[in-house]
């Protein structure tokens, strides 16, 4: 039986019908297919379930750190991220961010960061969703890499091309995309000092909100976890 606000949206914004095959999840590695049987109200369903199916944490594990974009680009850039793969999302307070999160304006911008990911996670038809974590500093970010088995920092004037890049198998990479201004000196000096390492994507400078989705394309492709 699903009821309650995912009941709602499925019977009365996806409008379900009977007969119907749907994927259910809790967004944390477990999943149904079934079959909607009836549908009362506008928020209850009950589905027949014809498979349960389990997906392990995937390995490596892949973490963008994004710097808060300009208005709802932020929100575009979590979409994209979660649709394409991304294991976790970091919202990152850069020194250069025109946008800031502060009291109730950051908190809003959070829990839309957070339903975003889980509304495209749904979309997508991912068993997992992303964890979007609390606003970070320069500092939290640095303590990340630190603990990764890779750290990668985009930069247009990185001499180390991503495609290239020797990638784990297991473990956990870390991938900082910076704001429209860029990464400050300061920061790149901070995340070397973690041992991360500067890399860029291509010939061409992307948004910082489409940089981490091209950014994981490339990563998800590169360990096979596409294959």
């Amino acid at each position: 039986m699903l009821e309650g606000p995912e009941g709602r949206h499925a019977v009365s914004v996806r409008r379900l019908r009977a007969g119907e095959e749907v994927v259910l999840t809790d967004g944390a590695g477990t999943g149904v297919h079934g079959t909607v049987r009836s549908v009362s109200g506008k928020d209850r369903l009950e589905v027949a379930v014809t498979a349960v199916r389990s997906e392990a944490e995937p390995r490596p594990v892949i973490t963008v750190v994004q710097a808060l974009p300009k208005g709802d680009r932020g929100e575009l850039a979590v979409e994209t991220m979660t649709e394409t793969g991304a294991d976790a999302i970091v919202p990152w307070a850069a020194s250069r961010c025109v946008t800031q999160w502060k009291g109730e304006r950051g908190r809003k911008s959070l829990a839309k960061w957070r339903s975003t990911a889980r509304e495209a996670g749904k979309q997508s038809r991912r068993l997992r969703f992303p964890e979007v974590a609390e606003l970070a500093t320069t500092a939290d970010v640095a303590r990340l890499l630190h603990g990764a088995e890779l750290g990668l920092v985009l930069h247009e004037e990185g001499s180390l091309p991503l495609a290239t890049a020797e990638l784990p198998r297991d473990g956990g990479i870390v991938l900082v995309v910076g704001p429209e201004g860029g990464v400050a000196p300061q920061e790149l000096t901070a995340f070397a000092e973690a041992g991360a390492r500067t890399c860029r994507l291509g010939p061409s400078v992307l948004r910082t909100s489409t940089a981490g989705t091209a950014a994981t394309a490339v990563l998800l492709g590169r360990t096979g976890r596409w294959a």
